[in-house]
């Protein structure tokens, strides 16, 4: 047997491991497996696709759709992870939900990191609301409010993340400290000892008291007058007493809690407004940088987008919707190192083309007396490769076509004074009048 087929078929036992433990809702022990098939066998595509979808699950949309796009590219007919994606796509506002979960997540453990928890609590309450199911939230929650000492809060966050991931280690040691804080472990505790404490009575075992004698008839008798007596006496004096007092005392414990509960909600709202006028400059400079980051079209979800759509268009050999697509997206945020070489490929195939391909729109948009779209092509095309000085001049001929002799001459300039050896230096001079 070569050694390619025994990494395959140590590949192929590491997933059939993962797919077991993601029946069992081991997520964590699922994805490690299947991490190590795919480290002996990385066309391994069911082990791909299924750590996609146990990443998605745990409320990790940016690392499934990595595993998507990766296996998709490895195996392009007859591959789930094209209907994944197409999916995800397909649901209204889903990714840019998923992007600002993932946006709040990073901006909270920011918060967190430097001492600001009460503004990382706030953010994450409302990011869980929107995403229950992100696993790595949940966390941070419990793990602020076990800092707080807030166990009972806690206690709740764990609960949401082990209802997705049962077996998850770090949500299982939080929860442990939940319980140890709260009393729930040693009820736990008890109820396991008493489980377990008591032997089962046999058929011939027989309970004496240690007084026991035997009575004679006229005892017997006068055992049973005497207990007559004195049921009737405790009817009086303790049995109606305390049915009455329970009656009273019932509806009197209801309000009693009812206050409580209303006075526990009022502590908690005081306790919140507190936090929130101590913090209010804190909170107004987070607001603003949120609101910067939804503004921004560069979240890293959105731009694994584009890159589906770039591969695509490869796909369909549609070359103009490649190019426009490759100059709005932000290829710096995708370095998870997972999809480096596909990015790579896209960079590279994009400055050897794609700036001609802009550069023919331009042209085109100038052909049909567009001059707004012809500069906008043109100027996509310097972002690619931004010393084509034609493509410099073709930019000031718009300009000056369309009446903006400002912007046209400034463009002209930059040929004289930056390139005068070019042969476009002669042309931008007499365009100038000089």
């Amino acid at each position: 047997m070569n050694a390619e087929m025994r990494s395959r078929q140590i590949s192929n036992a590491y997933y059939n491991i993962g797919l077991a433990k993601a029946k069992e809702r081991d997520l964590t022990g699922a994805a490690d497996a299947l991490k190590k098939s795919l480290r002996f066998h990385k066309y391994q595509t069911d082990a791909r696709n299924l750590l996609g979808l146990i990443y998605h699950e745990i409320g990790e949309v940016g690392a499934a759709l990595a595993q998507w796009i990766i296996s998709l590219n490895f195996q392009q007919a007859d591959n789930l992870a094209e209907e994944y994606l197409n999916a995800l796509q397909d649901a209204p506002g889903y990714l840019d939900m998923a992007d600002q979960a993932a946006k709040k997540y990073n901006q909270s453990l920011n918060y967190a990191r430097n001492d600001n928890e009460d503004l990382a609590i706030l953010l994450l309450m409302r990011m869980v609301e929107e995403m229950p199911n992100f696993v790595k939230a949940q966390q941070l929650l419990a793990l602020l409010y076990i800092h707080h000492e807030d166990y009972t809060k806690a206690g709740r966050c764990l609960f949401q993340a082990l209802k997705v991931d049962h077996y998850n280690p770090m949500a299982q040691r939080y929860m442990a400290i939940a319980k140890q804080n709260t009393g729930r472990a040693e009820v736990e505790k008890r109820k396991l000892k008493n489980a377990f404490s008591h032997r089962q009575m046999q058929d011939d075992d027989i309970i004496l008291p240690p007084s026991y004698k035997e009575n004679t008839g006229l005892q017997s008798v006068l055992n049973i007058l005497a207990g007559l007596v004195l049921g009737v006496v405790a009817m009086f004096f303790l049995v109606t007493p305390t049915i009455r007092d329970s009656i009273s005392s019932k509806y009197t414990e209801e309000v009693r809690r009812g206050l409580e509960l209303v006075n526990q909600k009022s502590l908690e709202i005081d306790s919140l407004n507190r936090q929130l006028e101590e913090a209010s400059s804190a909170k107004q400079e987070a607001e603003s940088s949120l609101a910067a980051m939804v503004s921004n079209s560069g979240g890293v979800l959105s731009q694994y987008q584009r890159l589906v759509q770039i591969l695509d268009a490869y796909r369909a050999q549609d070359m103009p919707t490649a190019v426009k697509l490759y100059v709005e997206t932000d290829f710096s945020v995708l370095n998870d190192g997972v999809l480096d070489s596909t990015v790579s490929w896209v960079q590279q195939d994009m400055a050897q083309n794609g700036y001609q391909v802009l550069e023919q729109l331009g042209d085109a948009a100038v052909t049909r007396g567009n001059a707004a779209e012809a500069v906008d092509y043109f100027q996509k095309s310097l972002q690619i490769k931004g010393d084509n000085i034609g493509v410099i001049y073709k930019i000031g001929l718009a300009y000056k076509s369309a009446g903006d002799t400002e912007a046209a001459n400034e463009y002209f300039g930059e040929i004289i004074m930056n390139h005068p050896n070019s042969e476009f230096a002669a042309q931008a001079k007499e365009q100038r009048g000089f």
